[in-house]
């Protein structure tokens, strides 16, 4: 009789499905992922020593695998018995640990926790978290999301990205929001400084010496930032705002604005004020989307960098501090590189509405 390894290796169709089928897997069975890619690679042909080289392993490998298929087929892809004690969780409660989460939440809670299942079903708390990290299950966890009801956001969405990654000639591309009641906080005792292996200290409660609400233009091409501090944000303030961003860019260019829908976009002050700029033009978001406009990303470095760790004893200091800040961010400037394009986000909108719909369990 003569050895397996030298046999070519010929696959049926369903053979080749499902080899495929395995060989995608990632999180869960990477054993038998690895051995259908060893498999599939000899079926087209190549030697052991070719197939070894091609996935990195070594030659013995792909010949106990090639010779393992021969005799059995798929069954001699999976594991073989093991020496060692006998499993102590059953199939049937590995079963009932994956569907119980994902079927019902246990009565009077809202989720399951690991050890309300592992008394439920009989195991310890430890294996039911081998099995829901094995599954890639999070019952913890939890997102929320919004999806945009605009009947035009696929238009907006293509506006905007389309100033993102294809501004146009002699024009100046700003992105344009407000951060709304910024509060100068001071806290009720002094901060206490970080020390080796102590964090930074700070106490829970603090004084609130008022609010001020910062207007901002991100220059998409440059990253500068044109700030303006206002008490309020009417539509008069935004008109002003914009004045500001007048002032400050060249007399030739055309200025594209992005920003959102709020009705102080949109008032007739804002109205007269554009009909009066005609080299201005507003680019507006869909609506829940705020996510699309590059000022919300320097905001969140605002937020990080000097708002969420300051301390400020007066309005007057929590403004300073954001005009030093901006000055700061223009001396090192840089712009953020925008990289989905259009049909990249529209597609994975679709996708996602399309994992949303499905008739619930």
């Amino acid at each position: 009789m003569g050895d397996n390894r030298l046999k070519p290796l010929v696959l049926s169709e369903a053979e080749r499905l499902t080899l495929q089928g395995w060989a995608r897997r990632r999180t869960t069975a990477q054993g038998l992922a690895s051995r259908a890619r060893i498999v599939l690679a000899c079926a087209e042909g190549g030697s052991n020593m070719a197939v070894a080289g091609g996935l990195r392993i070594h030659r013995k490998t792909v010949a106990r695998r090639r010779s393992r298929f021969l005799a059995d087929r798929l069954d001699g892809l999976s594991d073989e018995p093991r020496p060692g004690a006998p499993r102590t969780i059953t199939d049937a409660q590995v079963e009932e640990v994956v569907v119980r989460p994902l079927e019902a939440a246990p009565e009077g809670a809202t989720h399951w926790s690991k050890r309300e299942l592992a008394r439920q079903v009989g195991i310890s708390p430890a294996g039911v978290l081998r099995i829901w990290r094995a599954f890639g299950l999070q019952p913890w966890r939890t997102q929320d999301f919004k999806i945009s009801p605009d009947p035009l956001l696929i238009d907006k969405i293509r506006d905007v990205v389309g100033l993102y990654l294809a501004p146009p000639a002699g024009a100046a591309v700003f992105a344009v929001d407000e951060k709304p009641q910024i509060q100068a906080v001071e806290r009720s005792t002094p901060v206490l400084p970080m020390l080796p292996g102590t964090p930074e200290r700070r106490s829970f409660d603090y004084i609130r010496h008022g609010t001020v609400d910062l207007f901002a233009a991100l220059n998409t091409a440059t990253g500068k930032v044109i700030g303006r501090l206002s008490a309020r944000h009417r539509a008069i303030d935004f008109r002003n705002f914009l004045d500001e961003i007048d002032r400050q860019t060249e007399p030739g260019l055309a200025v594209h604005v992005i920003c959102d829908n709020l009705s102080t976009r949109k008032a007739p002050a804002v109205h007269r004020w554009l009909l009066a700029h005609p080299r201005f033009v507003l680019h507006f978001t869909p609506t829940y989307a705020s996510w699309i406009n590059q000022v919300e990303r320097w905001f969140a470095e605002l937020q990080r960098c000097c708002l969420d760790r300051g301390v400020f004893c007066s309005l007057d200091a929590l403004t300073a501090a954001l005009e030093r800040w901006i000055k700061v961010w223009n001396d090192n400037a840089r712009p953020f590189q925008w990289t989905k394009s259009a049909d990249q986000i529209v597609d994975r909108i679709c996708r996602y509405c399309g994992r949303i719909s499905k008739p619930a369990r």
